[in-house]
Formats: structure tokens, sequence, C-alpha cells
């Protein structure tokens, strides 16, 4: 049991995790505060909700390059549906979930799970494409978005519990309950586990594998809500590396390329391992390259231990068809 335990990539990080924490709060006076640990976490929103989409997608053996761009683009709709068609906050933000959705379902969901296309190929292909109409929509400027209600998401609280907390736990919990209680969640584990398999056995793989990247997409177009809120205006310049930290912190949660494996709450603590490191580094005084060099050396290792661990799964499922 313990041995299991230990194998799994996110009890190792959890592990790393707890020691991290000690560790700042040793050599950093301002580190362990509840002020700390608040901004620790409606900093890592953005990254929260991004990544617990792109588990979805990973978990069907997927992989989307778009989030980023996606979450700029959605940024610059909320923007519009604000601004220029001066719609009511509700009503603009549905809309622009709505807007993620079904672009990312009808672009990468259906070019990947009807047609066929490689996954890589083509996010690759819609994320150029949304940069550029982000670009185009925006006029490659920044804009203020007038609607003061969207800074109630940024700054207020339900509770004493930041509003952006409590979206980041109604996400985690949603997904987590679609993830272990409904067909779509098993059937994605089928898919990522063996796709062919999954057809035969009478799996509508099309229909998940478009479901999957609508809500990869829509999840993205959450981001970017929140980043209007925060920032209280739409910017054409964001995004640029959240696919590579939110990469990391769905591997390192143990969800493996392969797909078939993994779950949201190892996202969670791959998500709070990159948000403690960073905070704690900028606590520190740590240049902000520094930080990129470490989460670019964090991403590494967690693709190599992937890599090795999906080596050790095809050597066991070998060992097993041997004995047979």
């Amino acid at each position: 049991m313990i041995r299991s335990l230990v194998r799994q990539r996110f009890f190792v990080i959890l592990v790393l995790l707890i020691v991290m924490i000690i560790f700042f709060t040793i050599t950093q006076e301002r580190f362990f505060t509840l002020s700390n640990f608040t901004v620790i976490l409606t900093s890592s929103s953005i990254l929260w909700v991004t990544a617990m989409g792109l588990t979805f997608v990973m978990i069907a053996g997927g992989f989307d390059l778009s989030v980023g761009s996606m979450m700029a683009l959605s940024g610059i709709a909320l923007g519009y549906f604000s601004n220029q068609l001066d719609l009511n906050l509700a009503v603009a933000i549905f809309l622009t979930l709505l807007f993620g959705v079904v672009v990312g379902g009808l672009i990468n969901g259906i070019a990947i799970g009807k047609l066929g296309l490689s996954f890589l190929v083509v996010t690759l292909g819609s994320s150029t494409l949304f940069i550029g109409l982000t670009q185009f929509w925006s006029g490659t400027k920044t804009s203020a978005i007038e609607n003061k209600n969207l800074q109630i998401l940024a700054y207020e609280s339900l509770f004493f519990i930041p509003n952006q907390v409590v979206v980041m736990i109604l996400v985690y919990l949603i997904l987590l309950y679609v993830q272990k209680f409904t067909l779509f969640g098993r059937d994605i584990y089928a898919i990522g586990g063996n796709k062919e398999a999954a057809k035969l056995s009478g799996i509508n793989t099309v229909r998940i594998i478009v479901l999957v990247y609508a809500l990869a997409a829509g999840f993205a177009a959450l981001a970017g809500v929140i980043q209007d809120a925060r920032i209280g205006a739409a910017s054409p310049q964001v995004g640029q590396n959240l696919i590579f930290t939110a990469t990391a912190a769905v591997l390192l949660g143990g969800t493996s390329f392969s797909g078939g494996v993994g779950g949201v709450s190892g996202t969670v603590v791959g998500v709070l391992f990159l948000g403690v490191l960073q905070n704690g580094l900028s606590v520190a005084g740590v240049a902000d390259y520094w930080q990129l060099i470490v989460t670019g050396l964090i991403l590494i290792g967690a693709i190599g231990l992937d890599a090795l661990q999906q080596k050790r799964r095809s050597s066991a499922a070998r060992a097993v068809s041997d004995q047979k």
C-alpha cells in the first residue's frame, strides 16, 4: 500500500510541497501569513481553471496548445460584449464562456475527434489562429472594461473567502464529480487508455473528444474572464506562457501524456506546488527570470518522469502478457 502510494507522482509532489512550505516558513518571515497564502491562491486562479480543463484533455490522450491564446481571445470577447454591446455583466460572461466552448469544440474538437487529425498540429494551428484573431479584434490595444461589477470577481469575498478562490473551489468540485461519478468521466479514461477498445465497446469517441476540447476551451475562457477582472481591462498581451505552466501543473499532478491516468485532485497539488514555489521565490527576492528558469526545469523534469513511468507501465504490461 505505502509502496504503491509513493509511486504516485502527485504524492511525491505533495510531500515536496509540504517540505517547501516548511522551508520558506523557516527562511522567510513574511511567507507563512494568511495574507500571503491568500495571494498564493488568488494568483493561481488563472492557472488553476486552465489546468483543470487541460487535465481532461490529457486524460483522454490528447493535448491542447491553444489554451493560452484562447484565454486572451476570450478576454477580448468579454470586453466587446461588455463595452461595445453594453450587455449585462452576467450575460457578457455567459456569452464569453459559450464563445470559448463553441469555438474550441468546433475547431479543435471536430478536427481532432471527427477528422482524426493530429492534436499537436491542430492545436498549434488554432493557437496561431486565436492569436491573430485576438490582435485583429483588439487592434493590438488594451482597453479598459467599463463595468465596475467585474471588479467584484477579483477583489470581493464571500464569507471571507475571496471570490476567485470560490470559483476555484467550485470548478474543482464540479470536475471532480464529473470525473468520478459520470459516464462522461469514465469514457474519458477509457478513450485515453485505449481509444480503439473504447470505440469497440460502444463509446462514442468522437463526441467525447469534441466535448473535452470544448471543455478545455471553456475553462480557458473562464481564465480570460478572471484575467480581465484582475486587471480591469481586456488585453491581447496575456497568456503567452500559460500553456507551459498549465502543462507542468497537470504533469506534476500525475496525469500522463499517454492518457488514461491522472485526475483533477492531482492537478490541484501541481498548481499549488508551482504557486507556492513562485511565491516563495518572490518573497525571497529572487529575480523573475530565475523563477522562469526553475519552472522550465520543473517542466522538463515532469516530462522526463512521465516518460519514465510510461516505460515502466509498458514493461509491466509486457511482463503480464508474457506470463499469460
